[in-house]
């Protein structure tokens, strides 16, 4: 009976296994496509710009600060492949109003047409014992983590779910698969991100619309080089403590 059943288990894996390349979703074309990138001015954003311009993809950078979009549109420009691509910078805060944010897209869908793929990249961090850190900041992360990312897919997810196409990436972080001393507020913003990103798939995969979740370690940015000015204080009192 034990041989039967492994024997069935064994033969399911195969099938699925044989079956899975049939059933995922086949690459997104790059080139002509319309890529919206948050947080896109400076670090893991502007670099993901990058690539896909290099693709021959229509950017529309979204940030905060207008002087760095500028500046990242400059460098990603110089990129590009064809005269055709366009780089567009819109300045908002995603995290704080989802009409502004829904009104962003719609401007971006306007000129560059409908949004393909989405990066969620706008994020930030702090590090420090759970006590310690005040208590807005946990208000704060959360929604600049999470609901940062929550307003553009949610702005996008009707018209991609209508040409049944579309791409939706989430960035955590290796913080958001293991929760670490001194990551009490930045660490369960993540994980609320891998819990957004499968629950929505099982809505949207009828649509042929498909979510990612990217899961990066620490990595050099300027957002990282700000994190590390709490964190290397966090980690000296907390290797203090352990050896007591």
């Amino acid at each position: 009976m034990l041989l039967l059943a492994a024997a069935f288990i064994v033969a399911f894996v195969l099938l699925l296994y044989m079956v899975s390349p049939l059933i995922s979703p086949k690459p997104l074309k790059l080139a002509g496509a319309h890529v919206v990138v948050t947080g896109g001015s400076s670090g893991i954003g502007k670099c993901i710009a990058i690539e896909c311009f290099k693709q021959g993809a229509f950017i529309t950078l979204v940030a905060r600060d207008e002087s760095k979009l500028v500046q990242a549109k400059k460098e990603i420009e110089k990129y590009a492949i064809n005269d055709k691509q366009v780089v567009l910078c819109i300045s908002v805060d995603v995290s704080k109003d989802y009409r502004q944010v829904e009104n962003v897209i719609k401007q971006a869908q306007e000129k560059l047409g409908p949004v393909d793929m989405l990066v969620n990249c706008a994020g930030t961090s702090i590090a420090g014992k759970f006590e310690e850190i005040d208590i807005d900041r946990f208000s704060r992360l959360m929604k600049v983590n999470y609901l940062g990312s929550v307003y553009p897919s949610r702005a996008v997810i009707s018209t991609m779910k209508e040409r049944r196409l579309g791409r939706i990436v989430f960035v955590s972080s290796q913080a958001g698969q293991l929760g670490l001393f001194g990551y009490t507020a930045y660490s369960p913003t993540k994980f609320a991100l891998r819990g957004l990103a499968e629950a929505l798939q099982m809505e949207i995969k009828p649509y042929n619309v498909y979510v990612t979740v990217a899961y990066p370690p620490d990595t050099d940015t300027p957002g990282f080089a700000e994190e590390n000015k709490s964190k290397v204080r966090t980690w000296e009192a907390h290797l203090s403590c352990l050896a007591y």
